[in-house]
């Protein structure tokens, strides 16, 4: 365990205290790194102002996002990485719209100094967030950041974090979490992770294999070797295990797999195919597919096993629920009328919404906040499949890049 402490500063920003568990994802697997933060400090501070999460139609907000500034010889390229990586994790949200470089006015040269907020509000940008890199004598990496109002010419928010190098992309992720806190009354989920299932080989001899990467699809690593058809791996609500279905012969079971020692349980064991299995955010149910009763429909039942309830009773057939971390839907697969749309409900079967519909959706996963799901979509023909992510609102679809064909995506909790 590591500790990350942010105290109110001076100015007023929020204080932060809170400890991080630095695991490991699976044994012998590289730790996620430890990284260290503080506030950064400044006269100009003030109290975030909110952009409100949308349910319809809304125009992302312009944000400038220049490469964050070498403060030591040979750490540019880490700086234009981290601001493009902040870059594309704003902009596929669908809440910021990046301006282009190319328009900037100001060139940032020393991120203390207050920028020339008139040059970039002259280019319509509402935020502007501007950063350091600097390499520490023991080697780390400092990486220094502030988010700027633009009209108000006010400090929002400014940290700094500590790390070792190679560990510099989850430090982009963390700032893009903070940007987005900081404009939104909404947790980011920028720093997480993505069970899938990667698919590789002809239609007919394809091998699955059970694969971790970032949220954005970089750091793939793959946890199995193929021999057994893996489907819709589950993370637990604390991180620590995933639950998944194994098909061995005829029928499938839900099981258990613990990430460290690899070791897995058996919670289900009828001729029935049971599968697509994801916990409640308190870990004390499980939601799972069934066709004990005829057709694909969702069941519910406690975490260890046991009798399963049905909880889906509309037209067609419903498949592939998960939780939202919210604990407020179920979304799902909802097959019918020859279309698969990806849609959510509550928890009781009622409010049911339809977020896109097509020719093969399937396997909906929330992210952290609850506030985007990533699903998959299989063209048919010669192709394979691909991931997505769709807000809850039916907006902003966009394809998530993969190394190959991929399915069945379990999204995990925020890392830090």
């Amino acid at each position: 365990m590591s500790k990350i402490e942010a105290m109110t500063d001076k100015d007023g920003l929020p204080a932060m205290s809170f400890r991080l568990s630095r695991r490991q994802i699976i044994s012998g697997m590289a730790a996620l790194g430890t990284v260290t933060a503080a506030p950064v400090r400044s006269a100009f501070a003030q109290a975030p102002k909110r952009i409100p999460i949308p349910e319809g139609e809304f125009t992302p907000q312009p944000i400038a996002i220049p490469n964050f500034v070498a403060g030591t010889p040979g750490d540019a390229e880490v700086g234009v990485g981290v601001a493009q990586v902040i870059t594309n994790n704003l902009k596929r949200s669908g809440l910021f719209a990046p301006i282009d470089p190319a328009a900037f006015i100001e060139r940032i040269t020393n991120p203390d100094n207050p920028p020339q907020f008139q040059s970039w509000k002259q280019i319509g940008a509402l935020y502007l967030v501007t950063g350091r890199m600097t390499r520490q004598g023991d080697g780390r990496l400092k990486a220094e950041f502030r988010l700027w109002d633009v009209n108000t010419q006010q400090q929002m928010s400014g940290q700094q974090y500590q790390t070792s190098p190679e560990y510099w992309r989850r430090i982009a992720h963390i700032i893009s979490d903070q940007i987005y806190e900081r404009a939104t009354s909404e947790k980011g989920y920028f720093d997480s992770r993505v069970v899938f299932v990667d698919e590789t080989g002809s239609k007919e001899r394809r091998v699955k294999r059970l694969a971790l990467m970032d949220q954005d699809g970089a750091n793939v690593r793959y946890l199995t070797k193929g021999s057994d058809l893996v489907l819709t791996p589950r993370f637990s609500p604390d991180g620590q295990r995933i639950i998944m279905s194994l098909q061995q012969g005829g029928n499938s079971n839900l099981f258990v797999m613990d990430l460290r020692s690899k070791s897995t349980t058996r919670l289900t064991d009828t001729p029935a195919i049971d599968t697509s299995p994801s916990y409640s955010p308190d870990g004390s149910r499980i939601c799972f597919e069934s066709d004990r009763g005829g057709k694909p429909q969702i069941y519910v039942m406690p975490a260890t096993g046991g009798g399963a309830q049905r909880i889906s009773f509309g037209e067609g057939s419903y498949s592939t629920p998960v939780w939202s971390p919210r604990g407020d839907y179920i979304a799902f697969t909802k097959q019918g009328g020859g279309a698969f749309a990806i849609g959510i409900m509550k928890t009781d079967g009622s409010g049911e919404r339809i977020l896109t519909s097509g020719f093969h959706n399937e396997g909906p996963t929330f992210a952290p906040n609850g506030r985007v799901v990533m699903f998959f979509r299989d063209p048919g023909g010669n192709g394979g499949p691909s991931l997505f992510t769709v807000d809850i609102s039916g907006r902003n679809e966009l394809r998530v890049p993969t190394p190959g064909f991929a399915s069945d995506p379990a999204w995990s909790p925020l890392l830090s």
